[in-house]
C-alpha cells in the first residue's frame, strides 16, 4: 500500500504535466500556417467568430480549442478590425497577438497634382483590392493626395474620403484668401487654381501664373489657356499631339480663346499649392507668358514683350529640331 500510493501520485502528476504540455504546445508550439497569409479581421468580429473563420481557412486545428487556450493562456484585450500579415509558422498565441497588438495592414492609392477625374476614376477601378463600382467623380472635387484603404473596402468609400479632404481643405484656406483677388466663390477659385495647376509644373511660378490669370481676368481679357482647349477633347487627358486651329475657334463652355471669363468648370483636380496661390496670387503686372525653354515661362506686361518673347522661344523649338 505504501508503494502504491507514490506511484499514483507519480502517475497523476505525469498525466497532468503531460496535460499541460499538450496544452501549452498547442498555444505556443503548434502552427497549421505554411506560408505568409493575409487575414482580414471584419469590423465588428467577435474572437469567437474570427477563430471559426481561422479554422474554416486551415489556419488552426480546432475553432474550441482555440478559444479554450485563448481564455487561460492569451491577452484578454479585444481584437482589432483590419488586414493582417500572418508570418509562415505563426503559432495560435502569434495568430491572437497579432489580432490583438499587431499592425493593421494598410494599402495606398496616390493621386497626384493635376490628375483629371476621370483618370482618378480609372485608377481606383483598377486597384484590384478594392470592391464596388462608382462613377467619375466631378472634375476639381477630389483633393489631390495619398489615401490609404483596406483590402476588400468599397471604392465609394476611398473616393468619399478623397472628396471629403477637398472639401475641408477649401473651407480652411478660402477665410485665408487675400482680399480683391479675382474671384469671388470657392468654385471660381477651384476653376481658376485647376488652370494655374495645368499650365506650370514648377512649384515657384504657381503664384506668378495665378497672379497673371487674376489680372486677365480682371481685365476682362480672354485667358487664353491651352488647358481649356483639350478639356473638352480628353476630359483632362494628355491630347498627344498639337492642338487644331479648328479647336482653337471652338465655341464651348471651356475654350478661353473663344470667350472671356472662367470655364464652365475645373479642368482637373488642383492641388493645395495650386489653390493656395489662387487665393494669395504674386503681385504682377504681367499679363502674357511664353515657354522659356527650361520648363518655366517668361512673363511680360506689354504685347510687345511677349512677341519679343515668343519670336525667342520659336527659335529655341528650331533648334530644338521641333518646327
Amino acid at each position: 500500500m505504501r508503494r502504491i500510493v507514490p506511484l499514483a501520485i507519480a502517475l497523476v502528476v505525469a498525466v497532468v504535466g503531460a496535460a499541460l504540455i499538450w496544452f501549452a504546445w498547442g498555444w505556443y508550439g503548434s502552427s497549421k500556417v505554411e506560408k505568409e497569409t493575409f487575414f482580414i479581421v471584419p469590423s465588428g468580429a467577435t474572437l469567437t467568430s474570427v477563430a471559426h473563420e481561422l479554422e474554416d481557412d486551415g489556419l488552426i486545428a480546432s475553432a474550441d480549442r482555440f478559444l479554450v487556450r485563448a481564455k487561460f493562456l492569451g491577452s484578454g484585450d479585444p481584437v482589432k478590425a483590419g488586414e493582417f500579415a500572418l508570418p509562415a509558422g505563426a503559432s495560435p498565441a502569434q495568430i491572437l497577438d497579432t489580432f490583438q497588438h499587431g499592425e493593421v495592414i494598410r494599402r495606398f492609392v496616390a493621386i497626384p497634382e493635376g490628375m483629371p477625374s476621370i483618370m482618378v476614376y480609372e485608377r481606383l477601378m483598377a486597384e484590384p483590392l478594392l470592391t464596388g463600382k462608382i462613377s467619375v467623380p466631378k472634375e476639381g472635387s477630389v483633393l489631390p493626395a495619398t489615401y490609404d484603404f483596406e483590402r476588400g473596402e468599397p471604392r465609394a468609400a476611398v473616393l468619399a474620403r478623397m472628396q471629403a479632404g477637398m472639401k475641408t481643405f477649401l473651407a480652411e484656406a478660402w477665410p485665408r484668401r487675400k482680399p480683391g483677388i479675382a474671384v469671388d466663390n470657392i468654385q471660381d477659385a477651384v476653376t481658376l487654381a485647376s488652370i494655374v495647376e495645368k499650365e506650370t509644373g514648377l512649384p515657384k511660378e504657381r503664384r506668378m501664373v495665378a497672379g497673371l490669370y487674376s489680372n486677365r481676368l480682371k481685365d476682362g481679357m480672354r485667358l487664353q489657356a491651352d488647358p481649356t482647349l483639350i478639356y473638352p477633347i480628353t476630359k483632362g487627358k494628355p491630347l498627344g499631339r498639337r492642338i487644331e486651329r479648328s479647336e482653337i475657334r471652338a465655341v464651348n463652355g471651356y475654350n478661353t480663346y473663344s470667350m472671356t471669363g472662367l470655364p464652365k468648370g475645373p479642368i482637373t483636380n488642383p492641388g493645395r499649392a495650386s489653390i493656395e496661390a489662387v487665393l494669395n496670387p504674386a503681385p504682377t503686372d504681367a499679363v502674357y507668358m511664353v515657354a522659356d525653354g527650361t520648363g518655366g515661362h517668361v512673363f511680360a506686361k506689354t504685347l510687345e514683350e511677349h512677341n519679343a518673347n515668343v519670336q525667342k522661344w520659336y527659335r529655341i523649338r528650331k533648334a530644338r529640331g521641333e518646327m
